[in-house]
């Protein structure tokens, strides 16, 4: 049974209101851009200049990198945001370089210098420490981050001066390998599960080695499954036709990477975005499984859903009007 676009839409739509005299013409647009945020831009001025390049009408990032970071950070446009929590909760890969002998007020280039230590470190030393920081460990957040206390982010505390106790948080390292690039300085790859602090762990490593140490660079290569290398520059972005951005975009179903797909006919996808729980034999699904849910024909995302009892519940899900969007692009 071949599902037209009007079957996926037996759900009442909702009204849009239309608003006179708006200077910036917005437009839909639905997908996921990989950008390589450059140096000394936040990420949220990042995802606003990428927004306005786009013309988009909603938009988001997948977690936020320092000013002073570098490298990939997943813009999520129109229907994306509803999965960008996906990519929040995805191991990261970074990429950075710690100065050792020297102590600071942040933990990177950008704090007061606290203490000068010398440096007499080995590879074989650097080797033997970085093997008690993979696998599960605990780390103290630091003060100048993002974390909250009652209602204030920790580094508004700081910047007053004030030091607020906090309660060191369990982190998995999954992978860590590192070498000296200089007799002060310490290259280091590392994989990791979301809320690790890269400053934290170079600041834990420099204490390890006896010398202290704090970033002196930090490059995020990888998040999920997506990799720098599929990055654009916001200055590539800028060169380019507008059809030419769009076609930077992936699609929103890129974030479902990992979730097994269940595809279904014209009656029960129209249930199905209707939020009604749907029982099939689609695959061998596993139960608590969370899948991502398609059409049939146009092949279309759905949603995602989760198998409860051999039935697909209904999580997140497509409007009726960001499909057709999607379809007509």
């Amino acid at each position: 049974m071949e599902l037209k676009t009007e079957d996926l839409f037996v759900v009442q739509k909702k009204k849009t209101s239309v608003r006179t005299g708006e200077r910036i013409k917005r437009r839909p647009v639905h997908g996921v851009l990989l950008l390589d945020k450059p140096k000394g831009l936040s990420s949220n001025d990042a995802l606003q200049k990428a927004k306005w390049l786009l013309k988009a009408e909603k938009a988001g990032h997948t977690g936020t990198l320092d000013p002073l970071a570098t490298g990939l950070l997943p813009l999520c446009f129109g229907a994306a945001t509803k999965f960008s929590q996906l990519h929040l909760d995805a191991d990261k890969r970074y990429e950075a370089v710690a100065a050792l002998g020297v102590k600071t007020t942040t933990g990177d280039a950008e704090g007061d210098v606290l203490e000068r230590r010398d440096v007499n470190v080995s590879d074989e030393l650097l080797q033997f420490v970085l093997q008690q920081f993979k696998g599960d460990i605990a780390q103290i957040p630091p003060m100048h981050s993002a974390l909250k206390k009652d209602g204030k982010a920790l580094y508004e505390y700081a910047r007053a001066g004030i030091d607020v106790e906090r309660v060191a948080r369990s982190v998995t390292i999954h992978t860590l390998t590192g070498e000296l690039i200089a007799f002060n300085a310490i290259k280091m790859i590392v994989k990791c599960s979301k809320g690790t602090y890269i400053r934290t762990l170079g600041e834990d490593i420099g204490e390890k080695l006896g010398c202290g140490a704090h970033l002196s660079s930090l490059r995020r290569i990888g998040t999920g499954g997506f990799d720098v290398a599929q990055c654009v520059t916001l200055e590539q972005l800028e060169a380019m036709s507008e059809d030419e951005r769009l076609a930077c975009l992936l699609p929103v179903e890129s974030l479902l990477e990992g979730h097994r797909h269940v595809t279904l006919d014209a009656e029960n996808a129209a249930r199905f975005l209707n939020g009604v729980r749907r029982r099939g034999n689609w695959l061998p699904l596993i139960d608590g499984e969370s899948v991502a849910v398609f059409g049939e024909n146009p092949e279309v995302l759905l949603g995602t859903a989760q198998i409860i009892k051999d039935e697909l519940v209904p999580g997140r899900l497509l409007s009726p009007q960001d499909i057709e969007q999607i379809l007509s692009a």
